[in-house]
């Protein structure tokens, strides 16, 4: 089959990662046609483009196509697609992203073909302004009238799109984000390398927190309650894994409560590069405001690494309490040091905890088994047409 996937733009970041397993599986192992249609990787996070160029599959990048909101960028992005669409002729398209979801479908619609959309993360959520979040659920229920199918990377972004009256629940297919699992079950460099290469000690207890130095990431919250961490255990290192433009205002903030030497930046890093950095350490930690079902989480149990979440959107799918983690309300700061207190005081619980998780999880996140089951969807959507 030929389908042609469109997404905002191709940053590093958990949905843009999702997208490339699923186009190179397809190309690779399906062998079906594959075109993705995306706007340029641009942003402080990094660019997956020069990986996505490298499988073989058609890319079609529209300058026009950007994060945010812009009439007449929008405008020619959506002319860009139906010209693009016209002329290819897929058999199905699979939207992502908000941006990218909405402009998308209603091109797909226009040209009669399937669409088939993966909700990554609500795009009507926790943090935004109120006239935001109207505004996007309103467009949600727009642009289900063309969606032919939706595709949830968890449970509960179902439940909030049902619950919103966007769509029936009959029209919605839970498929776990996939990732490849291997180098989270067998790092490329051992644990003891690159906490060498990061100046952190054997005996250190290291918490590493994955994502974007942005806001509703809450790194703020694990940085207040650091204090109360370091203070009952000062062997421990807080190792945070990504950047953003938050990171000098971060940095200051650690510096007046006096804990710069238990904090690590390791910068922007590749994709690749995350599997060892979870393996150096001992506990993953993840206080996002607002999420779909973060990658972090099941990729540090399959490393085996117990977690402790805030209990947003699909961490509870993974995130089981006292099998595998902890789930605690969102924003808490003294919860989130009594869990984290009570698990660097508790090795035999780390290595208990990570060994249910990787037993649990790693088959249902390969991203081959992803892959196969949005393939079925696909031939769902194309028999029903």
């Amino acid at each position: 089959m030929h389908v042609a996937h469109i997404i905002t733009r191709l940053i590093i970041g958990g949905a843009q990662e999702n997208t490339l397993f699923n186009c190179e599986d397809q190309h690779r192992d399906f062998g079906d046609e594959v075109t993705l249609i995306t706007g340029p990787g641009l942003g402080p996070e990094g660019s997956l483009m020069e990986r996505a160029r490298a499988v073989g599959f058609r890319i079609v990048e529209i300058p026009e196509m950007r994060r945010s909101i812009h009439p007449w960028r929008d405008w020619q992005s959506y002319r860009a697609i139906i010209h693009t669409l016209r002329e290819l002729k897929p058999d199905v398209v699979h939207t992502h992203s908000s941006k990218a979801g909405i402009i998308g479908r209603a091109a797909g619609s226009k040209l009669g073909i399937p669409t088939v959309h993966t909700i990554h993360g609500a795009s009507f959520h926790r943090g935004q302004h109120p006239v935001a979040f109207s505004a996007y659920q309103t467009l949600e229920r727009i642009a289900a009238r063309w969606t032919s199918a939706f595709i949830s990377v968890a449970d509960s972004l179902t439940d909030q799109y049902v619950a919103a009256g966007v769509a029936p629940r009959e029209q919605f297919t839970t498929i776990y984000s996939g990732m490849d699992v291997e180098p989270f079950l067998h790092p490329p460099r051992s644990p003891a390398e690159v906490r060498q290469e990061l100046g952190l000690s054997p005996t250190d207890v290291v918490i590493a927190k994955v994502a974007r130095l942005f806001h509703l990431k809450g790194h703020e919250y694990l940085i207040r309650a650091a204090s109360d961490v370091v203070a009952a255990h000062p062997v421990v290192k807080f190792l945070l894994i990504g950047d953003g433009i938050l990171r000098a205002s971060f940095e200051q903030e650690i510096a007046a409560r006096g804990l710069t030497s238990n904090f690590v930046f390791t910068g922007l890093v590749q994709p690749a590069r995350i599997p060892e950095l979870v393996n150096a350490a001992d506990i993953v930690v993840h206080t996002s405001v607002w999420e779909g079902l973060a990658r972090v989480l099941p990729q540090a149990l399959i490393a085996g690494k117990p977690v402790v979440s805030y209990d947003v959107d699909g961490a509870r799918e993974v995130v089981i309490p006292n099998e595998t983690g902890y789930l605690l309300p969102v924003e808490s700061i003294r919860e989130l040091a009594d869990a984290l207190n009570f698990l660097i005081a508790s090795p035999d619980i780390r290595q208990q905890y990570g060994a249910t998780g990787r037993a649990r999880f790693t088959d249902q996140f390969r991203h081959q088994t992803m892959t196969s089951h949005i393939r079925e969807v696909y031939q769902k959507v194309i028999r029903a047409r």
